[in-house]
Parts: C-alpha cells; structure tokens; sequence
C-alpha cells in the first residue's frame, strides 16, 4: 500500500544561519529523514545531508540552496563534471565527488531495473532503457541496440559521441555492428540535449538512409528514438521509416 507524505513536509525550510546540529532535531534534515522517510525531504535538504558541513558564511542548507539556484535543478547538478561542480559556490573537490557518486549511483539503480534481457514491444520500452542513461549527457549520443528474432536487446553499442550528422552516422558503421553481433533487426537511439524532442532535418535523412540500408541488407531498423530527460520521439510512430 503506497504511503502518503504529509505534503507540507516538503516545503522548502527557512535559511537558518546557525549549525544544523544546534536546531530543533524535528527540524534536521537527517533526523527528519529518519522520522518521514527521503520523500518528506525537499530538493535542498536531500542536497544538504550529501554535502554535510556547511562554510563560515552558512549551514549546509543554506549552501545547498546556493547550490541548487545556481545549477537551476537537481538535473542541472546532475549533469556537471566535477570541473563544473567545483565552481559552484562551496564545491571543493571532496564534496564535488560525493556528489558526482550520489548521482552516478542514481542513474544505475534506474538502469539496472531494466538489466535482464529486455523484449522491445514497444517504443516506451526502448526510452524506459534509454533515457535514465542518456538524459544527463551535455553531448549528442548515437547507440545501436542490437535486438534478437524475439525482439530483445542482445547488445547496446554506443557507435558515436558529439554532434549528429550524416557523416559521422553512416549506414556502413550502424550495419556493420549489427553484422558482428548477429542481429535480426535494430533500433537506434541518439540524444538532444537541448530536450526539444522534434526530429531535424539530419535525423531525418538519417532515419531514412538507415530504413533503406537495412531493407538492402535484410536487417531492418525497427525504430529511430530521439530522447530526452522530458520524454522521446519515435520516427516508427511518426512514419519515417516507410517514407
């Protein structure tokens, strides 16, 4: 039975600028956590047990507010180097770290929900794998999901790193990893960054080089998904690939 949280816990608390340790314990992050459980706790108060000491200027609540005004979200954090994160205001190394861990292992549980050998019915499949892995990246990614007669993912091959073009994703190299690992068909994914989910003018001709070159070689692309952290595009639903 799922378990309601009080709604007004999760309100933001009130910059206090006094140790955590000398307030009310009702009103410490960690002890609090403790009491209702990590989703009583708001975005800064998550961020402030990461952290855990604070500077001469402030607690740790207050430097994680600062924080989480500068990086605009916990995606926006999320998706920073340790270079990145350093800049923020009361970022060192060692915190930039803690913190660069505590978002890694997040991204992981969410990935390994989906490690047994997933069978693609449809294109929420194929985002529900794809998106936790790829909707931090400040870079355009292109990966070949290699999929068996039964639809399931044997392999997924990240073929290319940077700005999607036609030059840099050619038939020759999608199909090529398709052959080595025996494939009955494939989907591709690739990544906007910017999170506009419409498909441009290269994804297009890509989507359409692709379908022929599969057509050609009897191993069929199935789908073309653009994701993003909001959501994806299915070139498949659109009609993309019989044009």
């Amino acid at each position: 039975m799922a378990t309601e949280v009080n709604k007004g816990l999760l309100q933001e608390p009130a910059l206090r600028r006094t140790s955590i340790k000398n307030w009310p314990a009702d009103e410490r992050p960690r002890e609090k956590l403790l009491k209702h459980g990590p989703a009583a706790l708001a975005d800064t108060e998550l961020l402030a047990i990461l952290i855990r000491t604070g500077s001469r200027k402030g607690s740790a609540l207050d430097l994680a507010k600062g924080i989480l005004q500068e990086g605009k979200s916990l995606h926006g954090i999320a998706a920073k180097s340790a270079t990145e994160l350093m800049r923020l205001k009361g970022i060192g190394r060692a915190k930039s770290v803690e913190l660069l861990a505590a978002f890694e292992i997040g991204r992981r549980v969410e990935a390994r929900r989906h490690e047994q050998k997933l069978i693609v019915k449809s294109p929420e499949d194929v985002a529900n794998l794809m998106i936790p892995k790829m909707r931090h990246l400040s870079n355009e990614e292109f990966y070949v999901l290699v999929l068996d007669a039964q639809n399931g993912v044997k392999e997924e091959v990240r073929l290319t790193s940077g700005t999607l073009n036609a030059s840099l994703v050619h038939p020759r190299e999608v199909f090529k990893v398709a052959i080595d690992h025996r494939a009955a068909a494939v989907i591709v994914v690739h990544n906007h960054p910017s999170g506009n989910l419409e498909p441009s003018r290269e994804d297009l001709e890509i989507t359409r080089q692709l379908a022929d070159a599969g057509k050609i070689i009897g191993i069929p692309l199935h789908d073309h998904l653009i994701v993003a952290a909001g959501g994806f595009t299915s070139m498949a639903e659109r009609g993309v690939l019989g044009q």
